[in-house]
Order: structure tokens, then sequence, then C-alpha cells
């Protein structure tokens, strides 16, 4: 019997949708993609909610056999995500914040441990958060819009890149550019990132989706029980030392972003977010 992933009265029965209220997924099973969209305005940010929803459809695609991959993008023009959401992290119990932060965790282990080829299809800014998504798949592609930006600028913010968001940066672009980049909470216009290697290549931003399904296609050729066993070769180490760490990692992210001083810069920072509306 079909499992959790139901058909919407699509004329397509090899094309299975089931949409969260922040997140749109859609699996072609003659093709084995899926296509997953944030659908988060105004910025797709990170939220409670939105990490949970985006664990609970990669657990999906990931326990259906029919999926072999997945292409993420955004359904909101001109950003990707803004990263974690700021107010979860500001005048919250300790309770919440330690929630909040084992579902960042949860995500990331999910999509960086991944069987199956994720592409990451990236149409808008892509700052903080949104980059370590982009960063945690297999393959960038970005819109050349040098209006779009990525980066994981959270220095700029007064708060510091836990280690696992470091080293899938240096996993992806090596320890000097990671170094710098981070130290000055760089964000890089998409011609600068492709050549600091942030991402994979640019595109014009009509042709995005037709690349990203091409260049799926091209990993998807390969046979999957060869790339996944590469795959985890490369990544287990960089997933294990989180899992080792996990509930030492939360606890200073509580300790850490209950400081008044850190509860100040988060403050000020929101202030001017609603300014610059």
């Amino acid at each position: 019997p079909p499992g959790p992933l139901q058909p919407h009265g699509l004329p397509l029965a090899s094309c299975r949708s089931f949409s969260n209220n922040k997140i749109q997924v859609e699996l072609d099973e003659s093709s084995g993609v899926a296509m997953m969209k944030f659908k988060s305005p105004p910025v797709n940010s990170l939220s409670l909610e939105f990490l949970t929803e985006f664990s609970i459809s990669l657990e999906k695609l990931e326990n259906n056999r029919a999926c072999r991959g997945v292409i993420i993008t955004s359904a909101v023009p001109k950003i990707f995500s803004s990263g974690l959401d700021i107010t979860e992290m500001c005048g919250k119990s300790v309770e919440h914040y330690g929630e909040f932060w084992r579902a960042v965790q949860e995500m990331w282990l999910r999509l960086y441990g991944s069987s199956m080829v994720t592409v990451a299809a990236v149409n808008g800014s892509s700052p903080a958060g949104g980059c370590l998504v982009a960063l945690s798949c297999d393959y960038r592609i970005m819109a050349e819009s040098p209006k779009f930006s990525i980066g994981l600028n959270e220095a700029q913010l007064g708060i510091v890149a836990p280690f696992w968001f470091k080293d899938t940066f240096v996993n992806v672009v090596g320890h000097r550019i990671a170094e710098r980049s981070l130290q000055l909470g760089s964000l890089h216009p998409a011609p600068e990132a492709l050549k600091l290697g942030i991402v994979d290549e640019l595109v014009p931003e009509e042709k995005l989706m037709e690349r990203a399904a091409a260049v799926m296609a091209q990993w998807l050729a390969l046979p999957d029980h060869a790339r996944q066993l590469t795959k985890t070769m490369m990544r287990k180490a960089v997933l294990d030392r989180l899992v080792a760490h996990r509930e030492e990692d939360i606890k200073n992210f509580i300790t850490f972003v209950s400081k008044e001083s850190i509860q100040k810069s988060l403050r000020m920072y929101m202030e001017m977010l609603k300014k610059r509306k």
C-alpha cells in the first residue's frame, strides 16, 4: 500500500506530492527525482517548524525506494533561505533553545548524511543557515545574478558558526578560504562564490531548474551503491563528530545564546531588519 506520500489529484500516476505548510515536495517516480521547494515567505527562515518539516520530508524521501535524488530550491523569489530564524533565539526559555538547536542538528545530520543525490538550485541569496543547507548538498548550482550572495556570515551578527558548520564549509572550499570567510562573516556575490568554490556553477536564473535536472541525471547515471559508499566514506568522520558531541554542542549553544551580550546583539540585528523593511 502507498505510504504517507499520497498523490494530490495529480494527472501523472508517477508523480506524488506531499506539501506541508512550509515545504512543498514532489516526487517523480519515473525518474526517481524529488523536488523540494521552500515556501515560507518572506525569507524561508529556518524556524523550529520549518526545520522539523524539512527533516520529516527528507526522512519520507529517504524511506521511499522510488526516490534516488532530491533537488532543493526556493519557491520564494530572490531568496533561497535567510538561515536560522532569529526569533527562535531571542528571549525564549532554555528548553526552547535546546529544542531548537536539536532540530538544527537533526536537519544537518539528515541532509549531509543523505544517501540520495542532493542538488541545491540556489535561486536567491543564501546567508548563514541557508548557506549551510546548500553546502550540505552534493552539488550547488546558483543563479548568476551578482545581486544574490551566499556565505556563513554569523560573525557579522556577533555569533559564531558551530564546528560542524565550519567542517562542512572547509570540506567544500578548503581551510584558508573558509577561515577568512568565517572570520569576516563574508557574504559572497554569486560570481565570487563560484571563484572561491562555494558553488559549483552559475547559470542564468531561467535555466536553473533545467540545469539542476541535467546534473541530477549525470549523478544518477552511476550505480547507487558505489556512489553512496563513496559519499559515506567522505562524510562519515564529520557526521560522527557531531553525533559524538551532540549534547555538548546543545549545551554550548544554550550557554552562548543565553548571554545578555548575545541577546543584545540579536535584538539589535532584528531591529535593523525591521527598519530595512
